[in-house]
């Protein structure tokens, strides 16, 4: 049975990145593996959690809370672990933290080309709203890190 825990660089950093750049590839420096997590860690949340095979870091997620909204990024599940419930139980993890911190709505984030994974939420109960997802960079914070 995999296990998921929260985060922790010491022991995850190297499996995350090798993750990350197997499953999302990256095109703009503000996504480098490296970069995300230093700012993820920089914010102290205990909202980022790794799914282990023994040592082997096979999932993540990261979650985000406003006090409002939270926000969930970077699910991600290594190819040779897929189709077996992983990813649903890295999202109902992340959905259990959020809740237990009042989070009264929670929005995944992902690409509006990626129709596999809009089905993967909305066989959670998450649904496609009429909204506009809107970013601007702040390139002064971009810094490319490893």
């Amino acid at each position: 049975m995999d296990a998921i825990a929260e985060y922790s660089d010491e022991h995850h950093r190297h499996g995350v990145v090798e993750l990350w750049e197997t499953v999302f590839g990256y095109e703009t420096a503000h996504n480098t593996p490296g970069l995300a997590i230093n700012k993820k860690l920089a914010v102290e949340d205990g909202l980022f959690f790794v799914a282990l095979a023994g040592n082997d870091v096979i999932g993540t997620v990261l979650a985000g809370y406003d006090g409002h909204r939270g926000w969930l990024y970077s699910v991600a599940v290594h190819p040779a672990h897929r189709r077996n419930g992983l990813g649903a139980r890295l999202v109902h993890h992340a959905e259990t933290a959020l809740t237990v911190r009042g989070c009264m709505k929670i929005n995944p984030q992902i690409l509006s080309t990626n129709e596999g994974v809009k089905t993967f939420y909305e066989t959670l109960g998450y649904s496609t709203e009429p909204r506009i997802s809107m970013g601007k960079k702040i390139e002064s914070n971009i810094e490319i890190s490893e």
